[in-house]
């Protein structure tokens, strides 16, 4: 019963979906509001839980015409935050491809955007994995091309398949979270042992992660404290980054993006 409390504070789908997808029978194709151009090639994914998750695929301005081009390059598998999903988020999907010179797939949890079923914990993870995959078969990029970006809930199934695939290239943590008891409730953000029913369980997974972890967090968080980012870098083994001062919740964003940046520049 709390772990379904839990669940029920936790996920928040933006209702309704800030795009549509538009079919001519043979492709897919986003119209997101307010966005005059849609770019990327969009996806129906079918996950292991049954559910089918919306993607879109965004190559590199300058790997767009060399698929064996895009597939050598990093690529970024994008998670967002919760009450959103990747209409809302397109300018920052497309934005993030532009400023760091890379792919970038992101993708809608189950029962946000246009993605079928309901979100939870399992869900998220069952979604991020069927992401993973396409990028693997579909698309030819290897495992060590691969950069993981968890915004905020997204930390979540982001720590989860990091610790699962052992040689990625990186891991960003973007507003991250320690777990999401510690976020919802903030008085509870110095627990030393996760309740049974906490979701989101990073704080205990982190440590377990093989590569190198970019953390990005604003001081000025209003959503998660600042306090998650300062934890989840103390428990990086490979740490980049850190702290971005003034920054609140979203206003890291631009931020964040430059130190991202710097974090692959440094990887490449």
């Amino acid at each position: 019963m709390a772990s379904w409390v839990v669940a029920k504070i936790a996920f928040h789908p933006p209702a309704p979906p800030r795009y549509d997808i538009i079919s001519d029978g043979r492709t897919l194709k986003l119209r997101v509001y307010d966005v005059p151009e849609e770019r990327g090639e969009v996806l129906r994914l079918r996950t292991k839980t049954g559910n089918y998750i919306v993607c879109v695929y965004v190559r590199g301005r300058q790997l767009a015409t060399s698929p064996a081009a895009a597939a050598a390059a990093l690529t970024v598998l994008y998670s967002h935050g919760n009450a959103t999903d990747i209409g809302e988020m397109f300018s920052f999907i497309t934005d993030l491809s532009d400023q760091l010179g890379v792919n970038v797939m992101a993708y809608d949890y189950s029962g946000y955007g246009q993605s079928t079923g309901e979100a939870s914990e399992e869900e998220t993870y069952a979604d991020i994995e069927a992401a993973y995959k396409c990028l693997r078969e579909t698309y030819g990029v290897k495992e060590e091309n691969i950069v993981l970006y968890g915004q905020s809930l997204g930390s979540g199934p982001t720590v989860d398949l990091a610790i699962r695939v052992p040689r990625l290239r990186a891991v960003i943590l973007h507003s991250g979270l320690l777990s999401g008891v510690r976020a919802f409730f903030g008085s509870l953000y110095f627990l030393n042992r996760s309740l049974y029913f906490d979701i989101y369980q990073n704080v205990d997974k982190i440590p377990f992660v093989n590569c190198r972890v970019l953390v990005i967090h604003g001081t000025s968080d209003e959503v998660v404290s600042f306090f998650h980012g300062e934890e989840l870098y103390r428990l990086c083994k490979f740490k980049i980054g850190g702290l971005v001062e003034n920054a609140g919740h979203s206003t890291a964003a631009c931020q964040g993006r430059f130190l991202g940046r710097e974090c692959l520049k440094s990887l490449q």
